[in-house]
């Protein structure tokens, strides 16, 4: 049971579970770490799961009844942050507020990603330089590689139905 199920007592809405675990499936791939350069450490892993996440959230906005399903993924993202943090040693005192930071940053890394496809301005590339790699980004054919899957992914959502996303499928 996560901190916030427990705090105000209410269950979580466990159909959208599939599409949160394959967000967290897809970030963990490989071929971000090797071919994309991102680094394999927490703040790495954390980074990609926002990245991904986003590109999700950023595809459920274009649905008229979309805000419910990015709250429940949002609620899915948190719960696992809570426990990811616990199992590293995160105290209770202290979670609630680690986990703010990372709402916090999970949200100027959607916003940041959202600017970075509505049109001029800055490029995906910089917008990842910055919040996936913090400001060291590797070879630049490492960020086009990041950059390329991410835009692919944010194309295949865009044909993927609503259901079928709800069930966990991925482009």
């Amino acid at each position: 049971m996560g901190w916030l199920q427990s705090l105000w007592g209410k269950k979580r809405d466990e159909a959208w579970l599939p599409l949160y675990n394959a967000v967290v499936l897809r970030a963990r791939a490989e071929y971000w770490y090797l071919a994309g350069a991102v680094p394999d450490t927490v703040d790495g892993r954390f980074d990609m799961i926002a990245a991904v996440l986003s590109m999700v959230l950023l595809r459920l906005e274009g649905e008229a009844d979309g805000a419910a399903p990015a709250a429940h993924l949002t609620e899915h993202f948190v719960d696992d942050m809570d426990a990811q943090l616990r199992q590293i040693g995160i105290g209770d005192i202290t979670v609630g507020k680690h986990v703010g930071k990372m709402m916090a940053a999970l949200g100027g890394r959607l916003g940041a990603y959202r600017d970075a496809f509505a049109g001029p301005g800055e490029p995906l590339e910089t917008a990842l330089a910055r919040n996936l790699y913090r400001g060291q980004p590797p070879a630049d054919t490492a960020v086009a590689h990041v950059a390329d899957a991410l835009r692919a992914l944010r194309a295949g959502l865009a044909d993927t139905p609503l259901d079928a996303l709800r069930q966990g499928m991925l482009p």
